[in-house]
């Protein structure tokens, strides 16, 4: 009878603590605000280019329906294919070179002394200009007549400093203006991250004769996981829907070594006035992106999201 009567109540109890936690979370009306405002920002001007993608448009009048034509020009456009290779190689080399500078940038700046402080407020600086004003500062220093370039292109291989305007060195050029004006950004979350792996940790390690290329290899970096994975979603995506830096700088140029899909999509839709064509480009982007995001979460393991933590 005891047992019996124990069961009952632990089951009551289970079931008081089922409908508790069911209790605790938070109902579906609490995303409807999130939903709303994806819906009004994203969803409708997503659904909008769709519904222009079919249509022969210059920016006035009334669309006229042209059924699949656009998509069908998109298909063999030769030009479209170069600018995804550019769009391609320029997202590669993005995360090349800004990854290690932010993670070690964002590992350095994660300790507490006085200098790294103010040294870190200076880093971050980039962070406070706007995206324009960085774009026509590195303008003017990759001027070969009057700016930096001038006295750095021949160090590097340009003998007449016309970096920019050279179709090897173009590329280049703009990964580095990028990299000075995002690194910070990443350095920020790497030093956050950095600042939440436990002492005791690296405590362990120097025990055991750890030196710092060890502790940084064999704790840091693997603690750092979810970060650099979040990172490079951030990193990658980005890297497919930069402009204004590059319109800024080369303007596509020269020729078409810098023309990404975003130059093409602007080129396209307020240059040659083909506004349907220019939405088939903007959703080639947005399907790049997303793929790319889901096909990273995927294989990286980010979506079980245990935490670096577990065990300790």
């Amino acid at each position: 009878m005891t047992a019996v009567s124990g069961a009952r109540r632990g089951r009551r109890r289970s079931a008081a603590s089922a409908g508790a936690d069911r209790a605790a979370r938070p109902g579906a009306v609490w995303i409807l605000p999130a939903v709303l405002f994806f819906g009004v920002f994203a969803g409708v001007p997503l659904l909008l280019t769709a519904v222009l993608s079919f249509t022969d448009w210059n920016g006035l009048g009334t669309p006229n329906f042209n059924g699949v034509a656009n998509w069908r020009h998109a298909l063999t456009d030769s030009a479209i294919w170069e600018s995804m290779r550019i769009s391609l190689v320029f997202m590669v080399l993005c995360w090349v070179v800004q990854t290690p500078l932010a993670l070690l940038i964002g590992v350095w700046a994660a300790g507490r002394e006085l200098n790294r402080a103010v040294l870190s407020s200076i880093f971050f600086l980039p962070l406070l200009m706007s995206t324009a004003a960085i774009a026509i500062t590195w303008r003017v220093l990759l001027d070969p007549n009057f700016g930096l370039a001038a006295t750095v292109g021949p160090w590097i291989g340009f003998p007449d400093g016309n970096i920019a305007g050279d179709q090897h060195g173009a590329l280049g050029a703009v990964v580095v203006v990028i990299a000075w004006q995002f690194v910070p950004f990443h350095s920020l979350m790497y030093q956050s991250a950095t600042r939440q792996i436990p002492k005791m940790l690296y405590d362990a390690a120097l025990i055991d004769g750890a030196g710092r290329f060890q502790q940084f290899w064999h704790i840091t970096l693997p603690q750092l996981r979810n970060t650099i994975i979040t990172s490079s979603v951030l990193m990658l995506v980005g890297s497919l829907t930069y402009f204004e830096t590059i319109l800024i700088v080369t303007n596509g140029g020269p020729g078409t070594a810098t023309m990404v899909l975003p130059q093409r999509m602007y080129n396209s839709a307020f240059q040659s006035f083909q506004m349907g064509y220019a939405s088939v480009i903007a959703l080639v982007l947005a399907a790049l992106g997303t793929a790319l995001s889901l096909v990273i979460v995927r294989f990286s393991g980010y979506g079980k999201m245990r935490s670096t933590l577990e065990g300790i």
